[in-house]
C-alpha cells in the first residue's frame, strides 16, 4: 500500500498509537490511529491531505486490530478536515471478530453487523480478496463518490478489463462472492483466532518473543530478540525467514529492514522493527501442522547463535523485498 501511494508522488505517514511499539503490552487495539497525532497532522497540513486510510487489521504492526471507537473518531476527524476516509479492508472479518471479543458493547453483535458498522463510517474501501475474501486472486475498490467511481471505472477498462469482471475469470468472481459470506461465519472466525493463539502460546513458552496479544491471521516473531547478534543492516528478519525454510520448509515473510528500510548511496537505513510474520493459510492446516512449526522454531531458537546475517547483492529501487538477491555475511 505504501509503495503504491508513494509511487504517485504522495508521502505515506503512519500515525499508529504508542502502545503498538511495546510488543509485550496486552493493549487490545494496537492497530488504532493516535487521534491526537492525527488531529495535529491534519491541522498542520490543511488542504494537503488527499486521502486518509486505516488498515484493518494492521498487518505491518503485527496483525493488530482497530477498535470501532477508533474507526468512528478517525472518520470524524477526516470529515472535519474535508479529506476522504478509506478502509484497507483485507482482513475486515478478523477485525470484526476481534472487536466482538475485545471491545465493550459488541459481544452480542454478529461479525456481519460489526462489519457493516465499520464500513458505514468510510467513504470507500480497498481490499485484496486473497485474504478475507477466501480467493486465490482478486480485489476490489469501493467508493461512495459517483464521479470518482466513474474515473476509476474508465481507467479500469484501459488497464484491467470491463467493470463487470475487472480482468478476472468468472470462476474467481463466483468463488469470491461465496468467500465474502463464508468469512463472516462465527465458527470459522473462532477457530482461526484460536489457532493463532495456540501458536503464540507455544512460542512464548519456548522463550521466543512475539508481538502480543496475537491478532487474527498471524504470529509475529521479534527477530531482534531471536538474533540479537545480527545488526539491522544485516537483516535479522530475513535471516530468520531463510532459516525457517532451510530447516523446516516453512515459508514466512520478513517485515523489517529489507521491506521497510532504505538503501541510500550504498548505506542501509534500517526500519524501526525487525519482525517475521507467520501467517496461517485459511482452512488448510491442522493442529499437527502448527505443532510442527513450533517444534522447528524451538530447535532454531536453541541454535540461534550459529546463524549469520545477510547482505544484498542485487535489489530493485521499488519493493526490493520481493525480488532482491541476498547472500550470507562472511564471518
Amino acid at each position: 500500500t505504501r509503495a503504491n501511494i508513494e509511487f504517485t508522488g504522495a508521502k505515506a505517514v503512519d500515525l499508529v498509537v504508542e502502545e503498538a511499539n511495546d510488543f509485550d503490552s496486552e493493549f487490545p487495539f494496537k492497530g488504532n490511529i493516535d487521534l491526537d497525532k492525527l488531529s495535529a497532522f491534519l491541522d498542520e497540513n490543511a488542504g494537503r491531505v488527499p486521502i486518509g486510510m486505516i488498515t484493518v487489521t494492521n498487518n505491518t504492526g503485527g496483525g493488530q486490530p482497530v477498535s470501532m471507537e477508533n474507526i468512528r473518531k478517525v472518520a470524524a476527524l477526516y470529515k472535519k478536515a474535508g479529506a476522504p476516509f478509506y478502509i484497507d479492508a483485507c482482513r475486515f472479518a478478523e477485525n470484526a471478530w476481534l472487536i466482538k471479543q475485545r471491545e465493550p458493547g459488541y459481544a452480542d453483535k454478529s461479525p456481519l453487523e460489526i462489519a457493516r458498522e465499520m464500513f458505514s463510517y468510510a467513504d470507500g474501501a480497498t481490499m485484496s480478496l486473497k485474504k478475507d475474501g477466501f480467493g486465490n486472486i482478486g480485489g476490489f475498490l469501493a467508493m461512495n463518490d459517483p464521479q470518482l467511481a466513474e474515473q476509476a471505472r474508465n481507467l479500469l477498462i484501459l488497464t484491467e478489463g470491463f467493470p463487470t469482471y475487472g480482468g478476472m475469470a468468472g470462476r474467481d468472481l463466483q468463488a469470491l462472492a461465496v468467500g465474502l459470506e463464508e468469512v463472516l461465519d462465527e465458527k470459522y472466525l473462532e477457530y482461526r483466532a484460536a489457532t493463532i493463539r495456540y501458536m503464540a502460546e507455544h512460542l512464548l513458552a519456548t522463550g521466543v518473543r512475539i508481538v502480543q496479544p496475537p491478532g487474527g491471521h498471524a504470529v509475529y516473531i521479534d527477530a531482534k530478540h531471536f538474533y540479537p547478534h545480527i545488526p539491522p543492516e544485516s537483516f535479522p528478519g530475513q535471516a530468520l525467514v531463510c532459516q525457517l525454510y532451510l530447516k523446516g520448509g516453512i515459508r514466512a515473510v520478513e517485515v523489517g529492514s529489507l521491506m521497510f528500510g532504505r538503501s541510500i548511496d550504498g548505506r542501509e537505513y534500517p526500519a524501526e522493527r525487525e519482525l517475521v510474520r507467520l501467517a496461517m493459510p485459511r482452512r488448510v492446516y491442522t493442529q499437527a501442522h502448527v505443532n510442527y512449526v513450533c517444534e522447528v522454531i524451538a530447535e532454531m531458537f536453541e541454535e540461534r547463535s550459529r546463524v549469520q546475517g545477510l547482505r544484498i547483492t542485487r535489489q530493485s529501487p521499488i519493493l526490493r523485498h520481493f525480488t532482491a538477491d541476498l547472500a550470507p555475511v562472511l564471518a
